[in-house]
């Protein structure tokens, strides 16, 4: 890393869409400064999105880990709860681990918030790899349901709030803009 700046807690989080593609236009801009970012995904994995396909044109400055094994309780996820708690906990592992390499300006935690809320990581584990982050990094923190535990640390925090939505009318994901 270049910088000795105090690097940012950031927080995205809000029931509006947005919340990780917030993320990404923060990891596309730091990308133009070469500035190294790693995304670590907590509960996509299994499926095909656009972030896993664009993460590959965007290396060597951009990692994408997809850590989690699918949305959890919802479309077809076939997995228990116990093995998507262990998934998730070896995703903690890997950002201690990523967070601690000093190779990342910034380090984006993807729907950790979501993890946290369905229990499968522990919210100390969470306060735990912010208080670890070196002091020039950038950690962002994605999904709704954010802890005031986590709010009380971060620099920044941002509502995505929903106004509308196409899947009230009936209108399914769509690819580029959805997934």
């Amino acid at each position: 890393m270049q910088s000795m700046e105090k690097g940012l807690v950031i927080v995205y989080t809000g029931n509006g869409k947005g919340k990780t593609t917030a993320a990404l236009g923060l990891a596309l801009r730091s990308i133009g400064y070469k500035q190294k970012v790693c995304m670590i995904q907590f509960i996509k994995g299994s499926w095909h999105y656009g972030e896993m396909y664009s993460a590959n044109i965007l290396k060597p400055e951009f990692e994408l880990v997809a850590a989690g094994k699918g949305f959890v309780g919802i479309i077809d996820d076939d997995k228990p709860l116990t093995e998507h708690k262990k998934i998730a906990q070896q995703a903690i592992d890997i950002c201690r681990k990523k967070i601690q390499s000093n190779k990342y300006n910034t380090v984006i935690l993807d729907e950790i918030n979501y993890a946290v809320n369905m229990k499968l990581v522990k919210l100390d584990d969470v306060i735990n790899i912010i208080k670890l982050k070196p002091y020039e990094q950038n950690l962002v923190l994605t999904g709704n349901h954010v802890k005031n535990k986590i709010i009380d640390l971060a620099d920044l925090v941002t509502e995505m709030k929903e106004i509308k939505h196409p899947f009230k009318l009936g209108i399914k994901a769509k690819k580029g803009i959805d997934f």
